[in-house]
């Protein structure tokens, strides 16, 4: 499993990606985050909450109301154009910060 210090700072980059995909809600969110991960990184249900707050607080994301389960709403949230911006820095700086921890840690030998 991956050391959640070492993931820290691509919380908001994986919300944003799948959210990219397609409005979702938060339970299918970390779902879908175990799942395409094989299980190798959990996100905290905590640390995905912060992580909307913050994304709300940027205009990166929205949320609105979604249907009742269990006699509670559940709250979707949907990636808005600013938050399409963001997510493409974010993946061009993905792949530098890859090539760097590569060269660095071993990956790449050149």
């Amino acid at each position: 499993m991956i050391s959640s210090d070492v993931i820290r700072g691509y919380n908001d980059s994986f919300l944003l990606s799948l959210l990219n995909e397609g409005d979702s809600y938060g339970y299918a969110l970390s779902k879908d985050i175990k799942e395409r991960t094989g299980g190798q990184y959990l996100i905290k249900e905590t640390t995905m909450y912060s992580a909307f707050s913050r994304l709300k607080k940027n205009g990166y994301i929205e949320s609105y109301p979604g249907d009742v389960t269990q006699g509670k709403k559940r709250t979707y949230y949907r990636i808005t154009s600013e938050g399409k911006q963001f997510l493409e820095e974010k993946q061009k700086e993905w792949q530098i910060t890859k090539q760097v921890v590569d060269q660095l840690v071993g990956g790449e030998k050149k």
